[in-house]
């Protein structure tokens, strides 16, 4: 992925944040506007200006890493299922979601493993 040298973080994070999550990740940052404005700019900048737009991984393989890391976890379901969809905007299929899910039962557990294809059930039925 190429980088726009006069782009700046802010506005590098804010393309990125809508090609990957859409609609979906513009919610997130409404949600802050009332509370916590400056934090918007910290995740328009930082994961998506900075580290989402790196070279090295597709953005389908961040997508890959980042459902995993949050299925892992166990306890971040709203940012599992808006990553979910971003997955599917970034070209995931359902089965490759799945895959990702059913291994996450060998390193972090069933219980995450389940509670990662019930985020997953979710999504998918919400289309």
């Amino acid at each position: 992925m190429t980088q726009d040298n006069h782009e700046t973080r802010n506005e590098r994070g804010r393309r990125l944040l809508a090609q990957i999550d859409g609609e979906a990740g513009q919610a997130v940052i409404d949600s802050l506007a009332d509370i916590a404005p400056d934090f918007a700019d910290v995740l328009f900048e930082f994961p998506f200006g900075d580290i989402y737009a790196r070279p090295g991984l597709s953005l389908r393989d961040r997508e890959i890493a980042t459902i995993a890391a949050l299925t892992a976890m166990g306890n971040a379901r709203p940012q599992l299922e808006v990553h979910l969809r971003a997955g599917l905007n970034v070209g995931l299929t359902r089965q490759e979601i799945v895959e990702v899910l059913m291994q996450m039962a060998v390193y972090a557990g069933f219980p995450a493993a389940l509670n990662g294809i019930a985020a997953a059930r979710a999504v998918f039925r919400d289309g």
